[in-house]
């Protein structure tokens, strides 16, 4: 009798053991994921598709800058984070335009979510869009080519900046092969230091 009764209390215990693990097990690896997901800015989720190099082709009608604060040549260290192993890379700039730089939310044209906030689609990256700034709420299309799904996508302005942009070649923090011609990083995004 007490040998039976060892016998069945052991085998509650492996299975009440064994169902504990399972569900620890299931546990941390959701959490992992969900907590990734929180912590990840949403430009890194949005911009996951960006073209990590471009040609060094320029929208129709863009000028280069009369007196940009960092000269073509200069080294700088990028302070905004549009995507993964940007923030904290040195760059070199490769161009320094005078124009009005937008962050907008698109619908891609290739489906999925909405892109939100997205930095930066210049005035000239904006199908028939005059000399004049455009306001926050604006609807738009998009003809430029920076993430997939973008060209000829439906843009909403979210807000405006005039200012110099520049195009820069960086090698990310994360590793990997230098970015070349990354369009467009602001000049409040660029330090010296």
């Amino acid at each position: 009798m007490k040998k039976t009764f060892v016998c069945f209390s052991l085998v509650i215990i492996f299975i009440l053991s064994g169902c504990a693990n399972d569900q620890s097990n299931s546990t941390s690896v959701k959490n992992p994921t969900e907590s990734k997901q929180h912590e990840m800015d949403h430009s890194q989720m949005n911009h996951s598709n960006m073209d990590h190099s471009s040609s060094d082709e320029l929208p129709k009608g863009l000028k280069n800058a009369i007196n940009p604060k960092y000269k073509v040549g200069s080294r700088v260290r990028i302070l905004d984070s549009h995507m993964t192993g940007m923030k904290g890379s040195i760059a070199t700039i490769v161009g320094a335009y005078d124009t009005t730089a937008y962050i907008v939310s698109y619908n891609p044209t290739t489906g999925g979510p909405v892109v939100k906030d997205h930095k930066w689609v210049i005035q000239e990256e904006i199908q028939n869009a005059s000399n004049q700034p455009l306001k926050k709420g604006t609807a738009v299309k998009l003809n430029a080519d920076h993430m997939k799904g973008m060209q000829g996508a439906t843009a909403i302005i979210e807000s405006e900046e005039k200012t110099t942009v520049y195009m820069v070649d960086y090698t990310p923090t994360t590793g990997g092969p230098m970015v070349k011609n990354h369009k467009w990083v602001t000049e409040e995004e660029l330090s010296t230091n």
